[in-house]
């Protein structure tokens, strides 16, 4: 080993048994890059039916076994004659194959617009108020307000306690619309104490896996005669997997509504793009998640601020948005549709007005538009299964006044990745071969863009109109003027 230069080539005799075997690990390192290309030469034999991966850093060891085929124990069970016909038979009976064409987009019930109003937890007795629509989008066998995402309002009156227990979610989450109390969180060990915080207006906290019950106590409230709480967790998404979580990805955590709107004031007096969009809002992080910046694995949440006057252009993405309504005044609303037109605006949109305290659903992929007509700004708090869409790469998040600039360049994009970061546009660096104009296929040039058919316009169809757009406040003062 040369430590004046980087590790070229390492030789790791693995022995077992005898010393015949060997696994030959090759670091291969790349010119102005830190990580390396690893590349296995494994020599077998007989004797060994396992060789293990060789850890060359302080980094955690991901094992990795290689089975010899020649081994004793797989030769001997595949030399014995067994009559596979009724497994086989078994194995087959649910096996389903389909064209390919009317298949790769099956057809399934949409998730829709809907609203569960501020209305349910402002009266009556303390309880759990759920925002279940699985009927509605045909899921069976879990409570759910998306496929992977259950809502529900908590009303907790003064003085009253209610308990909470999903022990087979990863993460929940719980927003304080109103009032004041504290949360325990018993724990199933004797040695250890309960864990309590307490919680007012504004507050945020979430849990990773927990099997005992959570404890939440209303000890006042500024309207209504209790407390309540807009809690989230992905439950369904476990039992859609058939899963049980058994790691704490990460610790209780809590957002205070002063650190949160304290941000917010800092980036007030920043300058960005968030600005140009009439976007002023803070993500929700967890140091656990710093490569996705959400809020757990699978949650993400935004506190999101509209201020007077103003619109936000459409944008969309592939994550479900269960919003909640913070606060806002009359005239404050969110319009949805599946398209744009050439403008930029939403065709036959669904407006859904703001009510505070109320929460409603953005369904995935749709574009929308938040509007502010109002004179004071207006807050909002969506909760997205986009922790895990993020970690996959495939959130795509997409705002609107960038595509239309890159459709009138000729160019559809086919991943939202910001065509300037240099870890998509530059894959050359990482190993990207592409053939040269010789045929050889080890030129080192990116890739090769190719398009199969131009891009045809589509058939005219009537612009929609927005509601509080500059054109209908002209045509507003137009129609005043003639009357």
């Amino acid at each position: 080993k040369n430590t004046h230069t980087p590790i070229n080539f390492i030789i790791f005799l693995y022995k077992k048994r005898n010393e015949k075997r060997a696994l030959s690990l090759s670091l291969l390192s790349h010119k102005k890059l830190k990580t390396s290309r690893i590349e296995f030469i494994l020599k077998m034999s007989n004797s060994s039916p396992i060789a293990s991966t060789v850890n060359t850093s302080t980094e955690k060891v991901k094992n990795v076994k290689f089975y010899d085929e020649s081994s004793t124990s797989i030769s001997e069970s595949n030399s014995n004659i067994v009559d596979t016909t009724d497994t086989e038979s078994r194995w087959k009976k649910d096996a389903c194959i389909y064209e390919y064409g009317s298949a790769a987009n099956p057809e399934m019930k949409p998730i829709p617009v809907l609203v569960h109003p501020a209305s349910l937890h402002e009266t009556g007795k303390t309880r759990v108020i759920p925002f279940d629509i699985s009927d509605t989008i045909e899921i069976e066998d879990t409570a759910c307000t998306a496929p992977n995402l259950m809502a529900s309002f908590l009303r907790i009156n003064v003085g009253d306690g209610i308990g909470t227990q999903v022990p087979n979610a990863t993460s929940q989450a719980f927003y304080v619309i109103r009032g004041s109390g504290r949360t325990q969180i018993k724990n199933d060990n004797d040695d250890e104490e309960d864990e309590i915080i307490s919680w007012s207006t504004g507050d945020m906290f979430c849990v990773p896996v927990t099997r005992s019950e959570m404890i939440h106590v209303c000890t006042a409230a500024e309207s209504h005669g209790g407390a309540a709480l807009y809690w989230i967790h992905d439950e369904p998404l476990m039992n859609y997997l058939g899963a049980t979580p058994s790691v704490r990805k990460f610790e209780p955590t809590l957002y205070k509504k002063d650190d949160m709107l304290k941000k917010v004031e800092e980036i007030k007096h920043e300058t960005g793009d968030c600005h140009k969009k009439n976007r002023l809002g803070v993500l929700l992080g967890n140091a656990k998640c710093a490569q996705t910046k959400t809020l757990t694995h699978v949650l993400w949440s935004l506190l999101n601020s509209i201020p007077a006057h103003t619109v936000q252009r459409p944008h969309r993405h592939n994550s479900v948005a269960l919003d909640l309504c913070v606060s806002a005044k009359p005239g404050v609303y969110t319009l949805m549709g599946k398209e744009i037109d050439s403008e930029g605006f939403i065709v036959d949109p669904i407006r859904c007005d703001w009510v505070p305290g109320s929460a409603f659903i953005t369904p995935p992929g749709w574009w929308h538009s938040h509007h502010n007509e109002s004179d004071d700004v207006a807050w909002v708090l969506p909760v997205q299964d986009a922790g895990l869409y993020t970690h996959q790469r495939t959130l795509d998040i997409r705002f609107v006044d960038d595509e239309i600039k890159l459709h009138k360049s000729g160019r559809i994009r086919g991943s939202a990745f910001a065509i300037t970061n240099k870890d998509y546009t530059e894959m050359v660096t990482i190993g990207a071969k592409v053939p040269d104009s010789k045929g050889s296929s080890t030129k080192n040039t990116g890739f090769k863009r190719v398009f199969s058919a131009e891009s045809l316009l589509t058939s005219k169809r009537m612009k929609c109109t927005q509601i509080g757009t500059a054109e209908v406040n002209a045509l507003e003062s137009v129609v005043e003027e003639s009357n």
